[in-house]
């Protein structure tokens, strides 16, 4: 009976029970499923206030996850970026996340060497970031490149290539006379400007160190990895970053301390070293250069100081010794006459003499020597 009755333009009552029967079945379902989920999340709620309760109420909820950074352990590679890597970082009062109010401010004070989360997609602002590192006390890392030295290069050209000084890179590269680098010689350009400094004694700290260049104990300490107070052994080294070399060293290695002693024209007719005695024919040691120039012509000092000898001397004839800063000496020897008397302070301007050949001498010359503490050093490596 049911199939021939026919309702709605030919449905069947038929058809029209089985759509209901659907609607009913997914209507309990629906409602099954809700009551479920509104309990378990009842029950999920109960467990964490309960836990959050034990713990004293540190426990962090879901919306502030990800934005408290409990015992952060990190450095910056540079101002733009945060790595997350072991390292030690300078000690501060300060936090960083006051400087981050309304950036989405993070809580690093909390502790310097716990658990490390990935801050990469937390930074602020570029600007903001670059602030408050800045005010925090945290420095880049050192790194360091090579560099080929190409013709026409010079230490300060380099230098200023890279925004660093002179005094890093002699003094990272353990150069020695500036004019002897070559072509095709590496050397190493750190990423800062800044010197090699090596302990003297036992207890000397990352503070102590900084104090003697007069640059900031905080970035001394964070560049290389140390507390400030940090006891270091004797012989440690440490890249003290800001620092300058003393002007005496810089003006050795760059061969600009002293002035030559003649200004008119000369040759040198012995260099410095061990050579063949032209009165003996024996190998001796030379310590000084003999230039060769025309009687009478006027002897300089070749550094500002005080004569501290002036006499006549049976190899070295009439000479002249005069005394510098920094442990130098110089002996200017064979003139023909003294000008300069015992006592007198003289500077780059003063004759001391004129050029001879007395004492032991084979002709009209002066004989050059520079003591430094009392050793001979080559006059070459060492005047304009």
């Amino acid at each position: 009976m049911l199939k021939k009755f026919k309702i709605f333009s030919g449905v069947s009552l038929r058809s029209l029970a089985f759509v209901f029967a659907g609607f009913f079945v997914f209507f309990l379902f629906a409602a099954f499923s809700l009551f479920a989920y509104n309990k378990l999340s009842a029950q999920n709620a109960a467990d964490k206030s309960a836990r959050n309760t034990a713990n004293g109420g540190s426990e962090l909820s879901e919306s502030a996850e990800g934005e408290t950074l409990l015992g952060t352990e990190f450095f910056l590679s540079d101002r733009s970026g945060l790595q997350s890597q072991a390292a030690v970082v300078p000690a501060a009062d300060s936090s960083i996340s006051e400087a981050f109010a309304g950036q989405g401010g993070y809580d690093m004070s909390a502790g310097m060497y716990g658990s490390t989360r990935d801050l990469q997609s937390f930074l602020p602002e570029p600007a903001v970031w670059a602030q408050a590192v800045q005010n925090a006390g945290v420095y880049p890392e050192l790194t360091y490149t090579s560099y080929r030295i190409r013709k026409g290069d010079m230490i300060g050209v380099i230098a200023e290539r890279f925004g660093l000084t002179q005094d890093t890179l002699i003094s990272i590269n353990n150069i020695r006379q500036t004019r002897r680098i070559q072509i095709g010689d590496y050397i190493k350009v750190p990423s800062m400007p800044g010197i090699l400094y090596t302990t003297k004694k036992d207890g000397e700290t990352a503070a102590s160190v900084a104090e003697k260049y007069q640059v900031s104990a905080q970035k001394t300490a964070a560049v290389n990895h140390l507390h400030e107070q940090g006891s270091l052994a004797a012989g440690t080294s440490l890249f003290v970053p800001d620092a300058f070399m003393d002007w005496v060293t810089r003006q050795e290695i760059n061969g600009d301390l002293f002035r030559r002693p003649l200004r008119a024209r000369y040759y040198v007719s012995s260099t410095f070293g061990w050579r063949r005695s032209p009165f003996t024919g024996k190998r001796t040691f030379h310590n000084g250069v003999d230039m060769a120039s025309p009687a009478w012509t006027p002897v300089y000092a070749a550094l500002a100081g005080t004569v501290t000898a002036a006499g006549f001397h049976s190899v070295y004839g009439n000479y002249v010794i005069v005394a510098h800063h920094s442990g130098y000496r110089t002996l200017y020897g064979h003139m023909v006459g003294i000008k300069a008397r015992k006592g007198q302070s003289v500077d780059t301007r003063t004759v001391l003499g004129w050029v001879g050949t007395t004492g032991l001498s084979t002709g009209p010359h002066l004989h050059f020597s520079v003591f430094k503490y009392g050793s001979a050093v080559n006059p070459v490596s060492l005047w304009n």
